[in-house]
């Protein structure tokens, strides 16, 4: 079962329980914001927007069918009071609960209805490569991002690539770091290059060490803007069917020789941190 669909399950058994999004990603075996992650690039909500929704249609339903009383609906659905409920519903919909309650009809509410994930709409990738590493100092330029603006990045590596002589990095690959993650979808993205562990940092840079552990190693191969559909289904198909359990440290691109800063076509590394394995290389 894929990460998408095992948030989209945890989400229908959670509709009548108190949970959180570090309950879901707890249940899903991964970090919250990379279930956030995960999930908004494949379905384009966060997936506790995703819930809400899912309970007030649920709460819909039950209206609809005016059997049961408003308050009971709200608080079977975790909201606390009847005018919180009330709010929540008027919001979404525009319509009052009592109303749909009398009319006992939903069909002029666009209800949000369980997703159902088209598996088949993942793009290929080889199975990875495991490779341990050793703790990295990344130096670079570094932005705020969220999932539903990481518009940012293209422009950070517009700036480093300026700059990058100014860090004292010996020749290498450029990393481009996600971490200082939270389960809003709040990350920070850092452009840059390794240095060593006394090297300065410039004016208007910034600095992230990227731990000592294994990683799984990941390709991307063709152009820069489909990334994305790589590591959508690195993290929905790849790494589960691998059999991996991710780690919660930064994870990272790696552009090296094989990559065409250019014309933004080559071949990037994506490295996803992981519980340790026998099969390191």
């Amino acid at each position: 079962m894929s990460l998408i669909a095992k948030i989209i399950w945890q989400v229908e058994m959670q509709l009548q329980r108190p949970t959180s999004l570090d309950d879901l990603a707890d249940r899903c075996a991964v970090s919250p914001f990379h279930m956030a992650r995960v999930f908004r690039m494949a379905t384009g909500h966060a997936p506790m927007t995703y819930l809400r929704a899912r309970r007030l249609s649920h709460a819909a339903g039950l209206l609809a069918q005016g059997d049961r009383d408003v308050l009971q609906i709200a608080l079977d659905l975790q909201y606390g009071s009847h005018a919180a409920f009330t709010r929540a519903f008027v919001s979404y919909f525009g319509v009052n609960p009592r109303d749909v309650r009398k009319v006992r009809s939903t069909k002029n509410l666009q209800l949000m209805e369980p997703l159902k994930m088209d598996n088949t709409t993942f793009v290929d990738v080889s199975s990875p490569t495991l490779i341990r590493i050793d703790a990295m100092r990344i130096v670079g330029i570094s932005a705020q991002c969220t999932f539903e603006d990481a518009g940012a990045i293209p422009g950070l590596w517009q700036q480093f690539n300026a700059r990058e002589d100014e860090v004292a990095a010996a020749p290498g690959p450029a990393f481009g770091v996600c971490c200082d993650a939270d389960g809003a979808g709040r990350f920070r993205y850092v452009a840059g290059m390794q240095a060593a562990t006394d090297a300065p940092v410039p004016d208007g840079m910034d600095v992230v060490t990227v731990p000592a552990c294994e990683y799984a190693v990941f390709q991307h191969s063709g152009h820069i803007a489909d990334l994305p559909k790589t590591v959508h289904a690195i993290w929905n198909k790849a790494l589960p069917e691998s059999g991996l359990t991710h780690r919660a440290v930064p994870d990272f691109e790696c552009y090296d020789q094989r990559f065409d800063v250019e014309t933004g076509r080559g071949t990037v590394e994506i490295w996803i941190p992981v519980i340790g394995s026998e099969r390191s290389n």
